[in-house]
């Protein structure tokens, strides 16, 4: 009969790891401690698309939805970005919110397998969004006007040409 320490054990230790499995590990961005991320995180939505709901991250003002190494994160906080040639579209949501991103393929020369940055421009705190290959495949930027309402809280600076 085993001791009651080790049927503690037995239960408790595949609880506990199981809890930590949904955690997705990421960095914070260098100005992550702004009020407005607690805000920005608090106010995004549950789901972005199908399969991609809310996961607990790591890291102070992220958060992500999907799985492990496919899921989608946003970073609050990140440095906020110069201007620059690339690509720069402004997104509206169905509620009006409009919001500017810089969009970065990590291949340029083969989209399709690329994983993706979002990064808001002229908005402080900037705001990041990295889209893993697998995710971006399925869902193509299509959820980034889900996010409008939370990152139209950062204050608008300038705006894409």
């Amino acid at each position: 009969m085993p001791s009651a320490r080790r049927l503690i054990a037995l239960v408790v230790l595949p609880a506990t790891l199981a809890g930590c499995a949904s955690v997705v590990a990421t960095k914070p961005g260098p100005f992550a401690t702004d009020p407005v991320c607690a805000q920005v995180v608090l106010t995004t939505p549950d789901e972005l698309a199908e399969g991609l709901t809310r996961r607990d991250t790591d890291a102070q003002a992220t958060t992500a939805w999907g799985d492990g190494s496919g899921a989608v994160v946003l970073r609050c906080g990140v440095e906020p970005l110069a201007p620059t040639t690339d690509r720069c579209q402004t997104v509206e949501a169905a509620d009006g919110t409009s919001v500017d991103w810089v969009i970065v393929a990590s291949d340029p020369d083969d989209e399709q397998a690329s994983d993706w940055t979002f990064t808001t421009y002229g908005r402080v705190p900037a705001v990041q969004v990295l889209v893993p290959a697998e995710v971006a495949q399925k869902h193509p930027s299509s959820f980034l006007d889900r996010l409008g309402a939370a990152v139209s809280l950062t204050e608008r600076e300038r705006g894409c040409l």
